[in-house]
Parts: structure tokens; sequence; C-alpha cells
């Protein structure tokens, strides 16, 4: 049975997250845990709250919290979102815990002993006012690039380009709006990356199933240079900086930079994971320990590829111990909302718990997974939103549900009715469902997620179409054994349409194998051909006929959603 572990990129601990942050990395991530669980493959499946750094301190102080507190708190509603969105973590973790600190340190002090990490002493912008060094994401100001006003000291969200907070023009501090601030000496580790930059090329270029998108971000990086980076920061919240476990001299005011400790958080959430199971973490994550024939897949949206593709792998990697990498990282444009960006203060956009308010988490599911940002940033739209739901879900794969099992309960009563055998017709649908059942499956298991919602809404046509060409109804006036015959087809799509739809909208999956009365725990594995699918349902199982699975989305909803969440 292969082994599979999947990580999705770590959500950060300001505040709920939204729709693009969800089909950024935890959806996709969700979507081929999924699968591959179907397949009957060992899966698991990481993520965590990520909890350290600048904005987790604004935040709190903005909330009037202490940063403990706040993150506590945003943990467990984050968690909650992702629950209700039907997110199969097997760990939702959190790298404030223990595990992370003992892990970063961990790795810091090997790769000193590995001649990767040095002190340096560097300027560094100091707020008067504020008594303080300034870590990158307080200092705001013009970015030198595009000249956009509001940048944050460590990137621009304008134009993407990641600065050093020395580089803006007019800056000023996050906390206070103060511009009385100056360079000072101040002292820090930088990770040396360039002295890594022939083992990450070699690294990445034994990598050549990587998306497009994942490679062409790695290679723009490693043909710049790899440059030496700072891995820590002037702040409170976050991992100390330790010397053979002691506090390191002149650093004690010091943590580490949350882009160090975070994409190890993944292992530390897996340790998590072993300590609330009894399971072992190491077999997962280390060679040496049985990890070598696992599979890694990451999941992230393409703001943080070039950490995971340069930065994480040169702690793993210049370590010289025997970690697991990536093997495939799946990274996904943006996802904008009518072309402009999710803004929680201006109010902009849908956020996962406004969602749920709304409607059930299928209907997102389907919608974001249909139009996934993979080859180029996508726009959501409400217009669209509906459009795809009605037609897609209420249309086609509702009303085949619907139809079948009111028209049965109707003439044959709430059972698989007997009589009647499969014939051309059935036969020419087997052969249509076999080939259509291999694409879909082909697409998930290189993750093109656009591609597998369309395959498998084809498949849901196709049961249309069936029923169309089978009509029941009409045979069942002189014919009733060939109705029979077609309305058992029909009961047995819904099991198999079930199966294959579970990746994609579980919750829906549920509901048809509860219609049907079958436990979605034992029929829930992937079909292995449309023709025993067809067969699963014996003559006299019964069934429920049940209200619609969806429900149409109206104008005057949209209507008010746009001027809600402002879509003018």
């Amino acid at each position: 049975m292969p082994r599979i572990l999947i990580t999705s990129a770590l959500p950060y601990i300001n505040g709920i997250k939204h729709l693009g942050n969800l089909v950024g990395s935890m959806l996709p991530a969700d979507v081929y845990a999924r699968f591959q669980r179907a397949r009957g493959n060992d899966v698991l499946f990481i993520c965590a709250t990520d909890e350290h750094g600048t904005p987790a301190e604004l935040a709190a102080r903005a909330a009037g919290q202490s940063v403990e507190r706040y993150c506590e708190e945003q943990h467990e509603i984050q968690k909650r979102a992702c629950a209700e969105f039907g997110l199969s973590f097997d760990h939702f973790g959190r790298t404030s815990r223990l595990p992370n600190h003992r892990l970063t340190q961990h790795f810091a002090a090997v790769l000193e002993k590995n001649g990767l990490i040095e002190e340096r002493t560097t300027k560094q912008v100091y707020s008067v006012d504020d008594a303080r060094f300034l870590p990158d994401r307080y200092v705001e100001g013009t970015c030198p690039n595009c000249a956009y006003e509001k940048a944050r000291g460590d990137q621009c969200d304008n134009c993407g380009r990641l600065l050093d907070p020395t580089e803006l023009k007019n800056p000023y501090s996050a906390i206070s709006g103060s511009r009385r601030i100056e360079l000072r000496d101040t002292a820090h580790l930088y990770l040396l990356q360039s002295k890594l930059q022939a083992r990450i090329a070699d690294w990445v270029a034994a990598r050549p199933g990587w998306p497009q998108l994942t490679k062409s971000i790695a290679q723009k990086w490693l043909k710049e240079g790899l440059q030496d980076r700072s891995i820590t920061r002037d702040l409170y919240w976050g991992i100390k900086v330790l010397k053979e476990g002691k506090p390191r001299p002149g650093f004690e005011d010091k943590v580490f930079y949350v882009w160090f400790d975070a994409p190890i958080g993944y292992i530390a959430a897996t340790v998590e994971w072993a300590e609330k199971t009894g399971q072992g973490w190491e077999r997962w994550w280390r060679a040496d320990k049985g990890a070598a024939d696992v599979r890694y897949v990451q999941f992230m949206g393409k703001d943080n590829v070039a950490f995971h593709t340069v930065s994480f792998p040169a702690t793993l990697l210049g370590s010289e111990e025997p970690w697991k990498t990536v093997d495939t990282l799946k990274s996904l444009n943006w996802l904008t909302w009518y072309g402009g960006k999710f803004s929680t203060s201006q109010n902009r956009g849908v956020f996962m718990d406004q969602a749920l308010e709304l409607l059930p988490a299928d209907y997102w599911r389907w919608a974001l997974m249909a139009n996934a940002p993979e080859s180029d940033d996508a726009s959501f739209t409400l217009e669209q939103f509906a459009g795809v739901v009605n037609k897609d879900l209420n249309d086609v794969l509702g009303n085949f549900v619907n139809r079948v099992t009111k028209f049965c309960a109707s003439k044959f009563g709430e059972k698989v009715p007997e009589g009647g055998a499969y014939g051309a017709v059935e036969e020419k649908l087997i052969a249509d469902l076999d080939a259509k059942i291999a694409l879909y499956t082909a697409a998930l298991e290189v993750m093109e997620f656009r591609k597998a919602c369309a395959e498998l809404r084809s498949i849901w046509v196709a049961g249309n179409e069936y029923l169309q060409i089978a009509a029941p109804w009409t045979a069942f006036k002189t014919d009733p054994a060939r109705a029979a015959a077609s309305v058992r087809a029909g009961l047995n799509l819904i099991a198999l349409f079930a199966a294959l739809s579970a990746p994609v909208i579980p919750y829906t999956a549920q509901k048809m194998f509860e219609l049907l009365r079958l436990d979605a725990a034992q029929e829930a594995r992937w079909p292995s051909s449309a023709k025993a699918a067809l067969a699963r349902l014996k003559p006299g199982h019964s069934f429920t006929a049940t209200d619609p699975l969806f429900r149409k989305i109206e104008e005057t909803e949209v209507a008010a959603w746009r001027e809600r969440f402002g879509a003018a």
C-alpha cells in the first residue's frame, strides 16, 4: 500500500480565511487526500495554524488581547471552519506548540554546526517613539518597485516583490504611525543559502514532474542566485533563540523568523499527531526510519512556492540529516474577487464562516474546484458561482437523483425493482462510463482539478443522457421489465456517482449513500469498473426517496450578496 504524506500551506492565525485562501491550498489538498484514501492508499494529511510573526502581534494588539490568548482563540475558530468545510485533516496543529519549538531550535543548532548559520550585524529600522527595533512587517511605506504606498517591509502586496524594510520609501511604524525612525546596528542570524545554491539546484532538477508554475518560480530564484537570509526577528512572540540549550547572548529579545519555523511546523504537527494517536511520526519524515518510500505532496498558493522550493529545502538538506523532502509541489495561482483582492478591512469578498452562513459547504467546494486557479489567476464572482451551482449541482446531479428515486418510488416502491436484464443501451453506458472514469481518475492523480471536475460533470451528464434514451417512464407503459432494468441501473448510478463525487462534495456523497441505505465508509472505495458498479444494488434493496439534494440560487440572493460583500 503506497504511503502518501500530504501537507497544505499553513493558514496564518490572524483571522478567518477567505475563499481564495481555501482554494489556494487547503481545499485541493483535501480533495486529493480523499481521492487517495478511496484508492486504498495510506494517507497522512497534516496542517496547522501558522502563529508566529509580526501580524499575530499586531492582530492581538488590535483585538486588545495577549498574543497567546488571541492565537488560542483564532486556532479554534479556524479549526472549526475547516471541519465544517469538510477538510479531512488527520491532524490540525499549531506552530506555537512545544514540538515546533524543539524542532526549530534543533535545526538551527545543526545548521550552525554545519557552517550554514552565522551572526551578522546589520542596519535595521528603529522607531524612536516606540523605543524598539521594527521587524519587517512593523515597517510600512512606499514600494521602490511600483510606488504602492502601503507596502510592507517584507513584501509589496501590489506587485508581489520581496522587500527589505530599508528599501521602502517614506517608511513609518505600523505600530504607532510614527515617522521618527532611523537605522541602527543590530545582530541577527543568517541562513547561508548561497552556500547551498548548487545543492538546491540539483535537488530541483531531480523533480521533473513538478507543475510548470512551481518549476518557473524555483528556477527564477535559482537564476537570480540564492541570497543569505535573516532567520531571526526582534519580537516577543515566537520561538526563542538558543545556543547550547541556553538563551543566546544578545538574542534575549529576539525570536526565530516565522518563515524559518513555519515550514518546520509540518513536521511538528506530525509529532503532535503521533503524540495524540500513539503512532510513529518518524516513519513519515525520516528516511532512516522508513520514510524513504513515502510520497510527499505539498499544496500551496504561488506566493509561498519560493520558500518551499528554496528555504525549507535548504533547512532540511543543510542539516545533513535524512529528512524527507517534497516529491510533488502543487502550486496554484490566486483566486480574485471580481478581478481584485479579497480584503477583510475593506469588506470585499466572502470568507469561510460567511460562506457557510449562506449555503452548505458542498456548493462552495464544487464551484471553487471547478474553477480552481491552476493555469492562471481566476476571478470569483457571485454570478458565476450561482450559475455553476444551478447548472452542475442542481440541474445535472441533483436532477438525476431526484428523477430516478421519485419515479421508482411511484411505480415500483422504495426498493430496487426486479425483472428485466441489462441490454445494449446499458452496455454502451458501461463502456462510456469506464472511459470517463479513467479520465477522471487520471486527472485527479496528476492534480489537474479543473479538468477532473469537468470529467466528473461529464459522468453525471452521461447518467442523464442514459435516462433520456432508456426513458423508463415511457417503457413502463408497454414493457415494465425494461423500465425496471433501467431504473435499477439508475439507482446503481447514484451509488457510483456518490463514490466518484466524494472527494469533491463529500457531504452530498454521504446523503446519496444514505438515501440508498449504504454505509459510506464501506462504499466509498474507488470503483474498479462501471459494470461491477451497475450490479452493486440487488433487486429488493430498499432506499428512501428524499428531498432534492440541492436548491437553485435565486437572482435576488445574488443581488443581496453583491451588496453585502462588496462586489460593486
